[in-house]
């Protein structure tokens, strides 16, 4: 999943163009989702590609409802929400998808994002134990609501599995080609360390979108997979 983390739709066109021709999916995430608006994401269905919409939704369960119907009329393949908001707010927007006739988008769950360390889940969030223990539990609660899988580092996936069963889908961010700067992530990966912990999903943005040649740097990370 290629993540399309520009301010702009002139932007991230210029990125499709140099990509043209490689199956990926495409992640929207905020920034880009709130410039560009649903016709961005109609765009790229046009286009052929799958589209994983990056909201994160986290409201009251009556308003995920209403949400993850308009987004499952977008024809989106692939959205989340926040595992936090609890089971009846996740099972919610499986209900708002149902409402959706016809639609039928995978529904994941954010479990903590790869930005959190344990100081920061313990001191800030005022979750008390590991992380690892955290998106587990974040994980349960999710396959209890139904949801098709969740977003977690790759560093989790394996625990997950177990929990859950391998056809729980992991969607894993924080993945970091080798010689990548870390950034603001704090629990990374190699996509092929990723791959061998049984991830089915990996999104990489900055290796790929900041680089010189987007194309070279997407094609290089695939060869290293094969």
């Amino acid at each position: 999943m290629v993540a399309l983390d520009y301010p702009d739709e002139r932007e991230a066109a210029q990125l499709l163009q140099s990509l043209q021709g490689i199956p990926c999916y495409m992640k929207v995430g905020m920034q880009l989702f709130y410039s560009a608006g649903p016709q961005f994401v109609a765009g790229l269905k046009e286009q052929g590609y799958k589209v994983f919409l990056d909201l994160k939704l986290h409201d009251i369960p009556n308003t995920v409802k209403g949400a993850a119907a308009s987004i499952a009329r977008l024809g989106v393949d692939m959205f989340n929400v926040h595992a936090a908001g609890g089971v009846r707010m996740m099972e919610a927007a499986l209900e708002g998808v149902d409402r959706a006739s016809g639609a039928s988008p995978v529904v994941i769950g954010v479990t903590q994002l790869t930005s959190t360390d344990e100081r920061m889940l313990q001191e800030e969030i005022g979750i008390h134990g590991t992380i690892e223990e955290t998106v587990v539990r974040y994980a349960r609660l999710a396959g209890q609501a139904g949801l098709h899988g969740v977003v977690a580092s790759p560093r989790e996936v394996g625990r997950i599995k177990e929990a859950l069963g391998s056809s729980f889908i992991t969607v894993t961010p924080g993945i970091r080609p080798q010689g990548s700067e870390i950034g603001d992530q704090a629990r990374v990966m190699t996509p092929a360390e990723a791959f061998r912990e049984g991830t089915d999903y990996v999104v990489i943005g900055r290796p790929i979108t900041a680089q010189a040649d987007p194309r070279q740097a997407l094609e290089t990370i695939m060869e290293e997979l094969i």
